[in-house]
């Protein structure tokens, strides 16, 4: 997982689902209200009718990583790809993390090897100047491998309001989860910050790229004026007991009439993880050396729910015929397996579908290597069966 100053991607999640209910407290903007009051209906026309998704992918984040041992490597990316493509069946790979150098890489990779590229740069807690420096540089590669006949989208960024320092207070993203939890904030300040960022970084893609634009949005908290990007963009982690209840959340997002893609979804690997949606890493005590499984008794380790819930979303998705749905994620390198030893099986709070082993156990300079989980060879049967229908 990207590391953004002492915050893994995992904890990015984790705010946006502690504060997910103040996302009824924000305003919408005045174009998000327009179509929502007049768009009804049209979405789905924009969807692919009677084929389920058009686009069925994994996230594959690029990091410096916690430890070298865990630092991005290109031998390492090219032989993920490959297995994503050959044995998980993925047609698309979202590109995501920081540091232009390894995400262009990889996305080359993926275009090379025939793969979709859903690139989506994510730099966080810098001046709000770097950001958009990464992403115009980020954007300007994505446009040559365009004009090269690679198939690629951009995705601008990824829930800005809690990245991009500025738009809710706090240098860093710790203190804004704090300052939202605590109820710190202006909310008609921090939409007007959010819109303005949003635009200024929508309208730099479109000067860099000339191919499909999208955003990945968190739905609580953002009131994303679509008519920016062609593409709507879903970070999605709910949970329902009712397949309907799913159907009846994702529909409000076909009224922009716009391709609809869920950039992520995912659960953990344990028992009752998918009700505890992005907060499902909170099982861990980080204040701990090394950190532990929290609990007393200890959650259960489940590869089985974490497939159960993939499966379960894509099924919606497929029956929405929404355009594309995302796994976050494919590894979490720096949450390892630890079996036998449920008090450090840091890999029950990932939502990756690999775990990783190290050679040492418990050694963080170690050697490692990933082993597929129940949940990634349930996404290769389901993605499987998709391409086989479309031969």
């Amino acid at each position: 997982m990207e590391k953004t100053k002492g915050i893994n991607r995992a904890q990015f999640l984790a705010g946006a689902a502690a504060v997910g209910a103040a996302g009824a407290l924000l305003p919408a903007c005045g174009a998000a209200a327009k179509a929502r009051d007049e768009g009804a209906g049209q979405g789905r026309d924009r969807q692919s009718p009677g084929r389920g998704l058009t686009r069925r992918g994994i996230v594959y984040t690029v990091g410096a990583g916690e430890t070298p041992a865990t630092a991005w490597r290109a031998d390492r990316m090219r032989a993920d790809l490959r297995a994503l493509r050959d044995d998980l069946h993925a047609d698309t790979v979202d590109v995501t993390g920081e540091g232009v150098e390894r995400l262009t890489a990889t996305a080359a990779e993926a275009a090379e090897l025939g793969l979709h590229v859903w690139l989506q740069p994510t730099l966080g807690d810098v001046p709000e100047r770097e950001i958009l420096d990464h992403l115009a540089e980020t954007g300007r590669f994505a446009e040559r491998l365009r004009r090269q006949g690679a198939s690629v989208e951009l995705s601008v960024g990824c829930e800005f309001w809690l990245f991009v320092p500025g738009i809710i207070p706090g240098e860093t993203v710790l203190e804004r989860i704090a300052n939202l939890q605590s109820g710190n904030v202006d909310w008609a300040r921090t939409q007007r910050r959010l819109s303005r960022f949003t635009a200024k970084a929508a309208a730099l893609g479109r000067k860099v790229f000339h191919g499909r634009l999208s955003y990945a949005s968190a739905p609580e908290i953002d009131n994303v004026d679509w008519s920016l990007f062609d593409v709507v963009g879903i970070d999605y982690y709910s949970y329902f007991p009712r397949r309907a209840d799913y159907v009846r959340e994702l529909r409000q997002h076909l009224r922009w009439g716009k391709p609809v893609t869920i950039t992520e979804f995912g659960t953990c690997t344990f028992r009752g993880a998918p009700e505890a949606g992005g907060m499902g890493w909170d099982i861990v005590d980080y204040d701990k050396t090394p950190p532990e499984i929290k609990g007393n008794p200890l959650p259960v380790r489940s590869e089985r729910t974490q497939a159960a819930y993939l499966t379960d979303l894509l099924d919606v998705f497929e029956s929405m015929n929404l355009y594309a749905a995302m796994v976050f994620e494919f590894l979490t390198a720096d949450a390892p397996h630890r079996p036998g030893d449920p008090r450090h099986d840091l890999d029950m709070a990932s939502y990756g579908i690999a775990k990783a082993i190290q050679d040492r156990p418990g050694d963080p300079d170690t050697g490692w290597h990933w082993e597929p989980k129940e949940a990634f060879h349930a996404v290769a049967r389901a993605y499987g069966r998709a391409a086989d229908r479309r031969r």
